[in-house]
């Protein structure tokens, strides 16, 4: 039925070296997901990390939703942040997209 795709001769000749060019083909597969999916995204990981455990009082910041604010005070979980002159919120630190330069933020 499909003998015009495949000559009968080649499918019946190509059953010895298959398992060595899956294995190849396997291996392949894996290094692509490692250097395109899983070595960036731990390194961004880590960055973030980072990034979360030098957070300090007065640092200007983004949080995850877009909110722009300086932060007043740090503690293990969580830091405030005031987003206003007077208006503080409590955020998580895994929050914290960005640290923004010194003096980004001029009206609060």
């Amino acid at each position: 039925m499909l003998d015009f795709f495949i000559s009968p001769a080649h499918a019946q000749a190509g059953g010895a070296g298959g398992g060595i060019a899956q294995i190849v083909m396997l291996v392949g597969f894996v290094l692509i997901f490692y250097f395109l999916l899983w070595r960036p995204q731990a390194k961004r990981a880590k960055q973030h990390k980072q990034l979360i455990s030098n957070l300090d009082k007065g640092d200007e910041i983004v949080i995850g939703g877009g909110m722009v604010g300086r932060i007043t005070k740090v503690s293990d979980e969580f830091l405030t942040m005031e987003i206003a002159e007077g208006t503080e919120v409590n955020v998580q630190k895994n929050a914290v997209a960005t640290v923004l330069p010194k003096g980004t933020i001029k009206s609060i």
